[in-house]
């Protein structure tokens, strides 16, 4: 289901199908709402961009993106040390960083960055800079990889042990939940943010606690073989997400 996807995926990808033509405004602010009360944008009055203090509408903000040139909207995913999907500067990154989450407005240096108060979502508006993205066929590769060497590794680590229900994912990749994309997102794209999201759940629920670990070591190890494979579903997540990147369809 779209209400999967974490917030910026859904705002790329229904924010973009948006800016195309492809979907009709309730459309948008249903995808990329989802289970929350509400989302607004806020800020673009100071990048002067019109309106007023006050926040605006997700509509109304993306109409205001759409009039600064945007062509649509991609996706960041970062963490500490591994900042993909950003490009700078140091405040956008670092408000990035916090929220772990953001997108940017493709045509425009424009970037917003969700900030959460309970179910309500402000989308903050910050300058952006161009940004490197990971190719949609690397990233491909790259998830499959780390799926194969982190699967290996944890069984050597006797992960059905500790995290059975881990071992069940990795055991039957085949077999993940779908997510919905608008019309304009190519199929191969819908198909990577689907194995990224459930390389980041595998990861998740790897490290919910300590499991089954026999020594701070052994869940050291246990961090250290994730970890390539959450760094693999960010990317996946990131260039499924970012038209900039998308191969013709």
């Amino acid at each position: 289901m779209t209400a999967s996807l974490p917030a910026a995926a859904r705002l790329a990808w229904w924010g973009t199908a948006w800016l195309r033509g492809h979907v009709v405004p309730d459309l948008v602010i249903d995808a990329v709402v989802a289970d929350d009360a509400t989302h607004v944008v806020a800020a673009l009055e100071t990048l002067g961009l019109g309106g007023d203090e006050a926040a605006e509408s997700l509509v109304t903000g993306l109409a205001r993106l759409r009039a600064e040139g945007a062509t649509g909207l991609g996706a960041a995913f970062p963490v500490e040390g591994d900042p993909v999907g950003l490009g700078g500067p140091r405040a956008f990154n670092d408000a990035a960083l916090e929220a772990g989450e953001a997108v940017v407005a493709v045509g425009t240096r424009i970037g917003l960055v969700p900030v959460r108060v309970g179910a309500a979502i402000t989308w903050v508006a910050h300058r952006a800079e161009r940004r490197q993205l990971p190719d949609v066929g690397e990233a491909d590769r790259g998830l499959r990889a780390a799926l194969l060497a982190t699967a290996d590794t944890l069984a050597d680590l006797d992960v059905a042990r500790w995290r059975p229900e881990v071992a069940d994912r990795l055991m039957n990749l085949r077999h993940r939940e779908p997510v919905t994309a608008p019309e304009g997102v190519p199929a191969p794209c819908v198909g990577l943010a689907a194995r990224g999201l459930q390389a980041i759940e595998i990861v998740e629920l790897a490290l919910e606690d300590d499991g089954g670990a026999l020594s701070a070591s052994e869940a050291e190890q246990r961090r250290a073989a994730l970890s390539p494979l959450a760094r693999a579903g960010r990317r996946a997540l990131v260039a499924a997400c970012s038209p900039e990147g998308w191969p013709p369809h």
